[in-house]
């Protein structure tokens, strides 16, 4: 329990400080913000009242999201904790990548590995993030975590923390993340601009729509294109992405709006570095030490998005959806790597061995999702009644090879020889199968004067179909498996006139377990969650504050065991529980101030196995961050400019399940600088500003630094 302890010693002070001055502000500004400031919407009110959950938000404070319920509810009336992080946060932040823009976010591990820019891996309420990622309500599949989509591209990140099965079928317990793309507005406007900034990177961005005379026709077109590096300054990191939309509105009832995206990049990872040559070493090796070879390592992947999304309104009751997409990722991926062999180093103590990763994926993917929604009222209840259908096609095809490759010396390194391969790679595998998700599900909201109550259901059948042949050999494994579970969610909360909601809820989860290597099929893993908490949406001033407390089990977890020969297998004994506590504040303020607020404790067992007793990996006990950022008022000598700043604590945790690592606790500091005037704006992001140097990870493939400092301005030119 000591370290613990220790833990919520060092926290407790920064937590206290940061949530208790957050709330603290806000009253100070109440008689400034009251002037631009919304009353709290009424308990009942018609939806077109509402604010757009697709659409911008001015500032931080979203007041409502698709993610939970699919229907748009307030956030003050959903009985789960969500979190929004809106587009003007993201980009006052100068965050290019998810990990990034997920850092001031409560329950959340946005980097826990530090950052890679070939897929991001957040973890939610300890669990991992990287199969959990959604687009506009669709799953984006990859059996190795979700490729990135382009931020710029994006409105909103919405996260919905807990099990999310009812309405989106099987996914981890910890919950989801959806990005929201951006779309046709109606109104003529644009973007463009140019950034620079540290590892060598410069680019251009651009954002226009408009819409035609007779106003039923609307366009957007948002592109990027950039060059760079990363930490590693040998590694590449360029991308180019453009997004048509489209949205048709015939008549007041019916709305078709069309989503496209086609994004190139060339992602390389950081290879992890030998535990003994970092966090055991007394002369680390520094985090821009390279292990691959530039002209061995490459990486070339292309992602195209097609899909739209149709609405119509049959009367003022009943509305039928349906959302669509098809995506294609085709990448070629090749790079040296530390093995794992040895704890990554030769005999001599302190030559690394390497791997040669060899890559090849073709995936392609369509979602389906059809809802009939209905808004009515029995008696003096009132309900939204949804139904729906999802269809999810994954066709998955993938080729890897493992080769042991010539060793590198750390101590004198040589880049640009000749790289040997093993004759036979170690490993040498064809994965060719489709995996099929069908759901059916139904969910009414009800509301009772200040009651409100969330009741959903939803059966689903997950079908694997394919094999998986180890080429080495010629053998082919099935990995044919059928899986069919019913979750559920119940909720119930209380909204008083004062803005104040608390709530209480229950909800399920569940997630199939591919055919293990060894022994038969595995059973899919189930989650279950209780969550009480409390949510205030204040009447006098632009803000949204949330508490929430919760019990989030996993069970029938995957888990190594001794078959009795010397030898393993694949058994389900295993349990995970987590238990935590989430406290996060917005605000956007009339004179100008807005802030983002968050303390996070996580504790997380794993009851069964070899691990039995010890934590999750990479979840730190404890969490906080605090973002301000200042505009200076109109008619004061600095009108136009703007100073921001926040601080990011990630407590101390450990590198593997085995609880053999442990990392130490680090607070990293972010500033901005910026000036908008009429039409121009320019800023400057820092993050990391201390250039504070750590490990965010270690574990069995090695340690990974986290960024360094970094650097990035941008100026553009709107209309």
């Amino acid at each position: 329990m000591k370290g613990p302890v220790v833990a919520l010693k060092k926290i407790s002070f920064f937590a206290f400080t940061s949530l208790v001055s957050s709330t603290a502000l806000l009253p100070l500004h109440r008689s400034l913000a009251q002037e631009a400031s919304t009353a709290l919407a009424p308990i009942v009110v018609e939806s077109g009242n509402l604010e757009d959950p697709t659409g911008p938000v001015d500032g931080y404070v979203a007041t409502t999201s698709l993610t939970a319920t699919k229907t748009g509810t307030p956030l003050l009336e959903t009985p789960q904790s969500v979190s929004v992080i809106t587009a003007d946060q993201i980009s006052a932040q100068g965050a290019t990548t998810l990990g990034q823009a997920l850092g001031y976010t409560a329950g959340v591990s946005s980097e826990p590995y530090g950052a890679d820019s070939r897929f991001d891996s957040p973890r939610i309420r300890g669990f991992d993030g990287r199969q959990s990622q959604y687009l506009n309500g669709l799953r984006l599949m990859r059996t190795a975590g979700a490729a990135p989509v382009e931020l710029y591209g994006l409105e909103r990140v919405e996260v919905l923390r807990g099990p999310a099965s009812v309405m989106y079928g099987q996914a981890t317990p910890g919950g989801i993340i959806n990005l929201v793309s951006k779309r046709p507005i109606f109104e003529r406007f644009g973007e463009v601009g140019v950034q620079a900034g540290s590892y060598d990177t410069y680019g251009t961005f651009f954002d226009i729509g408009d819409k035609t005379e007779s106003a039923d026709f609307a366009y957007r077109l948002t592109g990027v294109a950039r060059v760079g590096h990363q930490q590693v300054e040998q590694l590449q990191n360029d991308r180019y992405y453009i997004a048509p939309a489209f949205t048709w509105k015939p008549d007041d009832a019916t709305t078709l709006t069309v989503l496209t995206s086609f994004q190139h990049d060339n992602p390389s990872s950081p290879s992890g570095l030998p535990v003994a040559l970092t966090l055991d070493s007394g002369n680390p090796l520094g985090r821009e030490f390279y292990v691959g070879d530039q002209g061995f390592d490459r990486s070339s992947r292309n992602q195209t998005n097609i899909g739209y999304e149709f609405e119509h309104q049959f009367d003022a009751q009943w509305t039928f959806r349906q959302s669509f997409r098809y995506s294609n990722l085709d990448w070629k991926y090749q790079a040296l790597g530390m093995s794992s062999l040895s704890g990554g180093l030769m005999p001599d103590g302190f030559s690394i061995r390497r791997n040669a990763t060899f890559q090849d994926e073709r995936l392609n993917t369509v979602n389906v999702d059809n809802n009939l929604l209905g808004e009515f009222a029995t008696g003096a209840v009132d309900h939204k009644l949804l139904v729906g259908l999802d269809y999810r096609y994954f066709d998955n095809n993938v080729g890897t090879q493992f080769f042991q490759a010539t060793p590198l010396n750390s101590r004198d390194p040589h880049y640009g020889g000749p790289i040997e391969l093993a004759a036979i790679p170690t490993v040498n595998t064809y994965v060719d199968s489709t995996i099929r998700q069908l759901g059916v599900y139904a969910q009414d909201e009800i509301a009772y004067e200040n009651w409100r109550a969330t009741f959903g259901l939803r059966h689903d059948w997950a079908q694997t179909d394919g094999t998986s042949t180890n080429r080495n050999l010629d053998v082919a494994r099935p990995l044919d498996q059928d899986d069919h579970k019913l979750t559920g969610r119940a909720g119930l909360g209380y909204v008083f006139d004062n803005g104040i909601a608390p709530y209480i809820s229950y909800s399920t989860s569940f997630e199939p377990v591919a055919v293990p290597a060894t022994g038969g099929p595995l059973e899919p893993t189930t989650g279950k969650q209780v969550e009480v908490g409390v949510k205030y949406r204040p009447d006098g001033w632009n803000g949204f504050l949330t508490a929430a407390a919760y019990d989030l089990r996993q069970e029938n977890v995957p888990t190594q065991v001794p078959d009795g020969t010397g030898g393993v297998v694949t058994a389900q004994i295993g349990e995970v529980r987590v238990k935590g506590i989430e406290l996060e504040a917005v605000a956007s303020l009339a004179d100008g101030l807005d802030l983002r607020a968050a303390y996070t404790y996580t504790h997380t067992e794993i009851v069964g196995g070899s691990d039995n007793g010890n934590q999750l990996d990479n979840v730190p006990l404890n969490a906080a961050s605090l973002w301000l950022d200042y505009r200076f008022r109109e008619d004061t000598t600095l009108e136009g400019f703007g100073i921001g700043g926040g601080v990011r604590y990630i407590g101390s945790r450990y590198g593997n399940t085995a609880n053999t690592y442990e990392l130490g606790d680090v607070a990293l500091l972010d500033a901005a600088i910026h000036y908008q005037k009429d039409n121009v704006k320019a800023s400057l992001n820092f993050a990391n500003l201390a250039d504070k140097e750590y490990l965010s990870s270690c574990g069995t493939f090695g340690c990974t630094y986290g960024d360094g400092r970094t650097v990035m301005g941008r100026l553009s030119f709107s209309w």
